[in-house]
């Protein structure tokens, strides 16, 4: 499906109603999986998420997780021990393309047997589930997080529960937190001291609670292109979201300081949030986003769109993404006429005040591609190539935008 953005002006004061978090449903599902009791409410309804459910609950010797990144790294962990059951877990073409063999030797080292079952440190795999019984394991520190949360998930129900030791400086902290926070609330005790983690047997976390309900909060991600959306509005314009917590466990809640520069004003009231444009200045951004990677294409683009220019640091896990995120976005910001360099972990915008018109964004299989481009149409008429994308972790995103007053037409 291929949509036509024509050049819109917001509608001010709406209200949108985001899913819940992706990184926090998707988590707890594990952990209702390996625990007894626990209650999910406001799950998230993106694709990845439902993936992910409906794995854990299939019988079948075979798991297609289809483009889902986090199922992929999270059910690998999670098959690893599971006692007598033998599966495969396979993705789409571009999930073959991503790695995990990062995340295959630490299981293995914990006594996992897994093996690929194509190429070598690549989906799909065949995981003979048993019961682990190391409890020591080391990575290096700047590996997706993913891998670090997938090994976290089934410390407690290790023997002599996980330590986990991280090598050099750890990146996508606030994932790992979330982790931990998660686990902790369900009561499993964890600790994190330095670069070492450690997560302690269940017979060890003599609170474990029963009967746990846990309310996920709404997906900050997701918040990014409303953000962008009113960077590039008008002086005054506001629009309200649910549902948001000022104590957040999601990393891209830093949102509310970075969008602070582009003029973007945070209030809560209550579980709501109330974005508003205010006065914004022209100044060159810098932005070190080890801890926040998902929304760097959205702040790229606003920059863009707001003819500033911008230097995002930490970006070196876009590259094995849903696709090269880096290469992504400089063959499509080119496009529109920008002056963009990339290196492996980082990105360089040079201020233009120009902005092609009518031009088709590809979005390479990837949500974030999509949404994150879809705010330019502020400013000019846009096409998206392969929209129907963003169901993969928002798929109600093109409606909401119509109801703010973006007119989308199907070409």
């Amino acid at each position: 499906m291929n949509l036509e953005l024509e050049k819109s002006k917001l509608k001010t004061e709406q209200n949108i109603q985001i899913t819940g978090s992706k990184s926090e449903a998707n988590r707890l599902l594990i952990l209702q999986s390996l625990f007894d009791g626990l209650e999910i409410e406001n799950l998230s309804n993106s694709d990845d998420t439902q993936v992910l459910k409906k794995a854990l609950q299939s019988s079948s010797n075979v798991i297609d997780i289809h483009h889902a990144g986090t199922a992929m790294r999270f059910l690998t962990a999670c098959f690893s021990i599971q006692e007598n059951r033998e599966i495969v877990l396979t993705g789409s073409s571009r999930m073959k393309e991503r790695p995990i063999g990062v995340l295959v030797n630490a299981l293995r080292m914990l006594g996992a047997d897994i093996s690929y079952e194509e190429n070598e440190g690549f989906p799909p795999l065949r995981i003979r589930g048993k019961e682990l019984s190391k409890s020591g394991v080391s990575l290096k520190a700047n590996v997706s997080s993913q891998y670090i949360s997938a090994l976290l998930l089934i410390g407690a129900k290790l023997n002599n529960g996980l330590t986990l030791s991280l090598e050099g400086e750890i990146t996508s902290v606030p994932y790992i937190n979330m982790t931990l926070s998660l686990l902790n609330e369900i009561g499993v005790k964890t600790s994190f001291v330095g670069n070492i983690i450690k997560v302690f047997s269940e017979k060890k976390s003599s609170n474990l609670k029963s009967g746990k309900s846990i309310v996920v909060e709404s997906d900050w991600s997701s918040a990014s292109y409303f953000y962008s959306l009113i960077a590039l509005s008008k002086m005054g314009t506001t629009i309200t979201l649910s549902s948001y917590k000022e104590t957040s466990l999601q990393g891209d809640s830093a949102l509310i300081d970075i969008y602070k520069q582009f003029g973007v004003e945070t209030t809560f009231v209550e579980n709501l949030i109330q974005l508003k444009k205010t006065e914004s200045n022209s100044d060159s951004k810098i932005f070190h986003l080890e801890n926040t990677p998902d929304i760097a294409q959205t702040i790229a683009v606003t920059s863009f769109g707001l003819g500033v220019s911008c230097d995002l640091y930490g970006l070196h896990t876009l590259k094995i993404k849903e696709t090269n995120r880096l290469e992504a976005l400089k063959v499509e910001l080119e496009k529109l006429g920008a002056t963009i360099m990339i290196t492996g972990e980082s990105l360089h915008l040079k201020k233009s005040n120009l902005i092609q018109n009518n031009i088709a964004i590809d979005t390479y299989q990837d949500h974030r591609m999509a949404m994150a481009f879809a705010p330019l149409t502020l400013k000019t008429n846009l096409k998206i190539n392969e929209a129907e994308v963003v169901s993969k972790s928002f798929p109600s995103f093109w409606t909401d935008l119509k109801s703010l007053g973006i007119q989308i037409n199907k070409i």
